[in-house]
């Protein structure tokens, strides 16, 4: 590990958590997905984050940001773009979309309808977007950060599981402690400190970071610990779908990211520990109707699996 990178990598960490205080674990998780070309989702109640963390690891990055915020009347070329007839040169010309950009905040995205969520599946699993039958590729690095409420909350679409299936990680942020509170609000007394960060990693140094994430180690024996946590899910009596091999592929990619945020060029048992719910909960259904309990519900099973398979040593 380069120690030029490691140093970008705390001075990143350091720049967000000077925004989201008090959330250390949610913070090396956002940048994990960051480095690992994943996407996040970012799911809590209003008013406690979200959309701060997202701008924070925005502008700590020295590249394009675009923001988003997520309307019922939004359409997908609102996002994606839209070919403009030019009346001189009888030709149509592509205006690029919003999602042509490094960092996409995608504020609110369950309040759109699923028409309109399904226009980021191509641009998140291949890193393009194909309109009026032509493809236009992405810039590297293209990271979407996605943060949505509850679905209990009035006005919002829950995301289909193929949407889901596209972000590699999705985590909460809680509410912070008491003295925690107490911080925020005397570093809000001037205003909004997100508003005067400065980048901490510049973007050739970003996507040296992420090629670098591939050759963390990874024993045998944690694949090994993963298929076996994802055949459990498989064979669970209250979960009518498991986790896809792409799922694993998604947790292998995840875990190398996770070490290499943490200062390791290998991945140890306690790496799965702390991720398998952020990275594996939201790609399971379980049996029912009610998808806010059963989101729990998810979480809980996916605990209750690793206090039974076998560490390995």
């Amino acid at each position: 590990m380069n120690s030029s990178n490691e140093t970008a990598i705390e001075q990143l960490i350091s720049n967000v958590s000077q925004v989201l205080l008090g959330k250390d674990k949610a913070v090396r998780l956002a940048v994990t997905a960051l480095i690992a070309q994943g996407h996040l989702l970012v799911e809590d109640a209003p008013g406690v984050g979200k959309t701060s963390l997202a701008k924070a690891l925005a502008l700590s990055l020295h590249g394009n940001y675009k923001r988003l915020q997520f309307t019922p009347d939004m359409l997908p070329s609102d996002i994606l773009g839209t070919s403009i007839y030019l009346p001189g040169s009888g030709e149509f010309e592509f205006r690029e979309g919003p999602i042509f950009t490094n960092v996409l905040l995608a504020d609110e995205i369950n309040r759109t309808t699923p028409r309109t969520q399904s226009a980021l599946l191509e641009a998140m699993s291949e890193f393009q977007v194909s309109i009026d039958g032509k493809t236009h590729k992405l810039e590297r690095p293209f990271f979407v950060l996605a943060t949505q409420n509850p679905h209990e909350f009035e006005g919002t679409y829950p995301l289909p599981e193929n949407q889901l299936d596209r972000f590699m990680l999705r985590i909460e942020i809680g509410y912070p402690s008491m003295d925690v509170e107490r911080e925020v609000l005397r570093t809000h007394r001037l205003g909004e400190p997100v508003n005067d960060l400065k980048p901490a990693m510049n973007i050739e140094q970003l996507l040296t970071i992420q090629d670098e994430v591939r050759e963390v180690r990874m024993d045998d024996s944690i694949h090994d610990y993963v298929l076996q946590i994802v055949h459990a899910t498989r064979d669970h009596d209250e979960l009518s779908l498991g986790i896809s091999t792409r799922g694993a592929i998604t947790m292998m990619h995840a875990l190398q990211a996770y070490a290499y945020v943490n200062g390791r060029d290998y991945v140890v048992p306690d790496d799965v520990k702390e991720l398998a719910v952020p990275v594996f909960a939201h790609r399971v259904v379980v049996g029912g109707i009610l998808r806010e309990t059963n989101r729990e519900r998810a979480a809980s099973i996916i605990r209750s699996m690793l206090s039974t398979i076998a560490v390995p040593v």
